[in-house]
C-alpha cells in the first residue's frame, strides 16, 4: 500500500509523524511525506522520501513576512490562548498555499490513504477529489475534531477552483497524547515515541545521571518559540540558577546566546541536542510547553516546568500541570524556590512515571500502521 503524509510545514507538526511512517515502511509499504521547507528537509534527514508541495519559494521567510506585516498576528499567537479557532485564518492561509502541490502529487503518486498532520487542510481537495481515505494524526494536547472543516471553509476559492463540492471526512485519527491528561481520546491512541533527530552524544548523556552527582535539570524552548518571543525565560533562568542546587544544561539549538550576559558555573549552555537523550539522564525539565517537549519529558517520566508562550502551549501546561505531572508558570515567576520544587518533588516524579507507564501501554506505531492498513485493505 502506500501512505502519503500531509504536513504543516514545521518541525514541530512533522516529528510526531515520523515514528508511524517508519512503521509502515518496516512493515512493507511505501510511504511519501508532502510538505516543504524546514519539514521536508527534517523528513529527508529522518530518511523519508519527500515531495516538495510548495517548490522553488520560502515559506519560512513568506511567514516571516506575513508577522512582519501584522503586529496583531503575532500577538494573537504569542498570548494565552487555549481556543485556537482564532488562528484557524492564518491556517487556512498556510494550507491554500500547499494545496495545489498537494493535489499535484496525489494525482501523480496515487497514494491508497492520506495520513494529515491536525492542523493542515491541503489534503482534503485531493482527497475529496480522487476519492481518497484520510486519516488525522495529532501532535499533542490539541483536541482537533472539526478543525480540519473549520480550516477548509476559510479555503472556498481554492476548493471550487479545483471543483471540490463536498469535503470528505476523516475515517479514523490518531491521538498521542496520555487518556489521562485529556479529556476524551480522540480516534486511536497511539504510544508517543520520541523522534527529536540523531546525533554522536557526547559521554556525559550516554552515561545515566549527571557526572557531577547533583540533578541535572535540562532546558529547551524547542525550534520555534525563540523567533517569536526571545530568550527571556533563560535569562530569568541565569539569574536565579547559583541558588538552586542542580545543574543545568540549556539546549537551545541555533538560537543567539550572546546577549544573555553572565553563565553560572552550574550552567552549561548547549546547541542542538536530541531531547530524548537529554532526558535520559535528566531528572527535571524546564521549557516553553510545545507539544513534543511535554510529550517526550512525559515518556522520560520526569517532572517538568511549562513556561507557555503562545499557540497550543498553554493548553499543554494546563494538562501536565492539572494531571499533576509538573507545573506551570509565567516566566515572571521563575525563581529557585520553584526550580527546587521541580527538582525535589516527589509526587511530582511519581505521577511522571505513572504517566510514563500509561503511554508505555498504549497500542505502538507498528499496531496502529495495521489499523491505517486496514482501512483501504
Amino acid at each position: 500500500m502506500r501512505v502519503l503524509f500531509v504536513v504543516t510545514p514545521g518541525i514541530g507538526h512533522l516529528f510526531p509523524t515520523v515514528p508511524l511512517a517508519w512503521a509502515l515502511r518496516i512493515t512493507g509499504h511505501e510511504v511519501l511525506v508532502a510538505t516543504t521547507g524546514a519539514a521536508a528537509r527534517a523528513a529527508a534527514e529522518a530518511g523519508l522520501p519527500v515531495a516538495d508541495v510548495f517548490p522553488g519559494r520560502d515559506f519560512a521567510a513568506l511567514m516571516s513576512e506575513r508577522f512582519r506585516s501584522d503586529p496583531e498576528l503575532v500577538k494573537l499567537i504569542t498570548r494565552e490562548n487555549t481556543d485556537l479557532a482564532a488562528v484557524v485564518p492564518m491556517l487556512a492561509d498556510m494550507s491554500t498555499r500547499l494545496t495545489d502541490g498537494t493535489t499535484s502529487t496525489v494525482e501523480q503518486w496515487r497514494p491508497d490513504v492520506i495520513v494529515q498532520s491536525a492542523t493542515e487542510a491541503a489534503a482534503f481537495a485531493a482527497a475529496g477529489r480522487f476519492g481518497i481515505p484520510l486519516v488525522r494524526h495529532g501532535f499533542g494536547f490539541l483536541r482537533a475534531a472539526g478543525m480540519g472543516k473549520l480550516i477548509v471553509s476559510h479555503m472556498t476559492e481554492v476548493m471550487r477552483r479545483l471543483d471540490v463540492t463536498a469535503v470528505p471526512e476523516y475515517q479514523a485519527a490518531i491521538d498521542v497524547a496520555p487518556p489521562s491528561l485529556v479529556p476524551a481520546v480522540e480516534g486511536w491512541s497511539m504510544r508517543y515515541v520520541p523522534y527529536n533527530r540523531g546525533a554522536v552524544l557526547t559521554d556525559d548523556l550516554v552515561r545515566t545521571g549527571p557526572a557531577t552527582g547533583r540533578p541535572r535539570v535540562a532546558v529547551t524552548l524547542g525550534t520555534v518559540a525563540t523567533g517569536l518571543t526571545g530568550l527571556g525565560p533563560v535569562a530569568r533562568l541565569l539569574s536565579v540558577a547559583d541558588q538552586v542546587d542542580a545543574e543545568f544544561v540549556v539546549a537551545l539549538g541555533d538560537a543567539d546566546t550572546s546577549g544573555l550576559g553572565p553563565v553560572p558555573d552550574n550552567v552549561r549552555l548547549a546547541g542542538w541536542i536530541p531531547l530524548d537523550a537529554l532526558l535520559r539522564t535528566s531528572t527535571a525539565l524546564v521549557h516553553h510547553g510545545g507539544a513534543g517537549t511535554t510529550l517526550g519529558a512525559l515518556v522520560a517520566g520526569v517532572p517538568q516546568l511549562v513556561l507557555p508562550s503562545g499557540s497550543d502551549r498553554y493548553l499543554n501546561a494546563a494538562a501536565v500541570r492539572d494531571g499533576g505531572a509538573g507545573l506551570s508558570a509565567a516566566e515572571g515567576d521563575l525563581d529557585a524556590e520553584l526550580l527546587t520544587r521541580l527538582s525535589e518533588d516527589g509526587d511530582l516524579r511519581r505521577r511522571a512515571q505513572e504517566v510514563r507507564a500509561e503511554i508505555a501501554a498504549l497500542p505502538s506505531p507498528v499496531e496502529i500502521a495495521e489499523r491505517v492498513i486496514d482501512l483501504v485493505r
